[in-house]
């Protein structure tokens, strides 16, 4: 017990400090930032793939994180107040790969470690209060290390069936969602081929990241959905390991990328003849930075996650001259902004900018779940008009940001929880500035659940600690959060151990 009490208290008091780190952005703001998961997989890594939902029938925004353990759904309907509304398990614990798509209800969950692993099916429409299991098992397939979703076809990259054999790229039909039927194999048309890492489909034009051969581009022929090769690219300026890619909706412009070896600059090309895909131009942040993946937002901006140098918005509307037009760096521990690239494969691993609050959710590998804004996307014709193409000057202004949250008071640091682990009652130290304003303190455990809620008006306010009884408080672990004008000033997690 003495062990397991002073791991948790370790837990803690890292992410305490973790609290204060200061994230360098601009045109970037915060809204808020949780970190739920504690397993780790080999590489000291919480988090991998992600996406994204928006419930239509009840109007809620929904970020969903692919962990270490397994999956989390997370209500941002309110960015600054993230609630963890279900989360369930993996087959891989510690898994380094995770990842996620959604089609109408249901959310498509993969992972490409070795072991007992499987495919995934969730549905999603009994959210917030819960999402249901439908599938998990290995009859379709074992493992996959991508998908993507054109329509009701579901693309499965690099393929590991129950019986150990392998295919490049799988196309199902999503006709009944909880049932994938396989419509072709990339291998019954193109066996040349002998290696898919990722796939970008837009009304069966298939662009298809091929590893060191470089990226092709497929029609589909229905009703076989045989492939057909349009056009390739195997040779361009700083050419690597082809890694992902994205179109932009008037499908004039691909933005690709080449993970391996690091700090390969991104790729802009133009696609309006397959035939003859021309590169227009390279751009990166930094020198060393090295781009992940791509996800665009219209056909002026595209957002970038970029590993240690966390999330990059380029603005593409002229695609021989794109410019970094706003960042946020969600891994402060290396990357350019601090000069100190310790692990170039570190940090942010995806976002989604898909919501219809244009909101945008952000997964790093280690600090967690970030929910940002940015005034460019927000109001995306600002964004859209040429520049001089250095960061900041034709639009918007600078926003640095903080862990604990955009607010007035600075001095968060004096918000802290004590004792902790605690028994039967803990003591909640407030900063000066917020004494004579109103608050609320609520605790939830890690299902999202509100377990305690308290709130002080400003004419109760006038003490520097609140004392809250945790005698009804089963053991475990929860998270206390402070907030004021509907921001989180500051989330810490609480251990209650008898």
């Amino acid at each position: 017990m003495k062990h397991i009490l002073l791991t948790l208290i370790g837990i803690v008091l890292l992410s305490n400090v973790k609290s204060q780190m200061v994230y360098p952005a601009s045109n970037f703001t915060l809204c808020s930032v949780i970190n739920p998961e504690t397993n780790v997989n080999a590489y000291g890594s919480k988090y991998s793939g992600c996406w994204g939902w928006y419930q239509a029938n009840k109007n809620r925004e929904y970020a969903i994180a692919g962990s270490a353990s397994g999956t989390y759904w997370v209500d941002v309907t309110n960015p600054y107040q993230p609630v963890v509304c279900a989360f369930r398990a993996g087959k891989v614990l510690n898994t380094i790969w995770r990842e996620i798509k959604t089609y109408q209800n249901f959310c498509y969950v993969v992972s490409d470690d070795s072991g007992p692993n499987s495919f995934q099916i969730f549905d999603m429409q009994y959210l917030p209060d819960s999402v249901h299991k439908v599938y998990d098992g290995v009859n379709i397939f074992r493992r996959t290390h991508a998908l993507w979703v054109d329509g009701n076809k579901l693309y499965c990259s690099s393929v590991t069936y129950s019986n150990n054999t392998k295919s490049t790229l799988d196309i199902y039909s999503l006709a009944t969602p909880t049932a994938p039927t396989l419509l072709r194999k990339l291998g019954q048309d193109m066996p040349s081929i002998t290696t898919v890492h990722d796939t970008y489909a837009n009304n069966d034009t298939v662009f298809v990241s091929c590893g060191y051969a470089g990226l092709y581009c497929f029609t589909l022929t229905p009703p076989s959905y045989s492939f057909t090769q349009v056009g390739s690219l195997t040779s361009y300026p700083s050419s690597g390991y082809n890694h992902s890619s994205a179109l932009t909706p008037n499908r004039k412009t691909l933005v690709f990328m080449d993970e391996v070896p690091a700090s390969l600059p991104i790729k802009v090309a133009d696609v309006q003849n397959l035939a003859n895909i021309q590169v227009l131009s390279t751009i990166n942040q930094y020198p060393q930075t090295t781009p992940h993946n791509p996800f665009m937002a219209n056909d002026s901006l595209c957002f970038v996650s970029a590993y240690s140098d966390g999330l990059q918005l380029f603005n593409i509307k002229n695609p021989s001259a794109p410019f970094l037009a706003g960042y946020f760096d969600t891994h402060p521990q290396g990357g350019g902004n601090v000069n100190n690239y310790i692990d170039n494969y570190d940090g942010q691993w995806g976002s989604y900018p898909y919501l219809p609050s244009k909101n945008i959710f952000a997964l790093d590998q280690v600090n967690g779940i970030f929910m940002l804004k940015t005034h460019l996307f927000m109001n995306s014709s600002n964004a859209s008009e040429g520049g001089t193409g250095t960061t900041g000057t034709s639009v918007g202004t600078h926003t640095g940001s903080v862990l604990t949250g955009m607010n007035e008071y600075m001095n968060t640091n004096a918000i802290q929880v004590y004792p902790n682990p605690a028994t039967t009652r803990i003591h909640v130290s407030l900063p000066v500035e917020l004494l004579n304003k109103e608050f609320t303190i609520t605790i939830t455990d890690v299902s999202g659940k509100l377990i305690f809620e308290q709130s002080n008006s400003a004419a109760k306010g006038g003490s520097y600690f609140k004392e809250i009884n945790t005698t009804d408080i089963d053991n475990g672990i929860y998270f206390l959060s402070v907030t004021h004008n509907k921001k989180v000033l500051k989330t810490s997690k609480l251990i209650i151990a008898k």
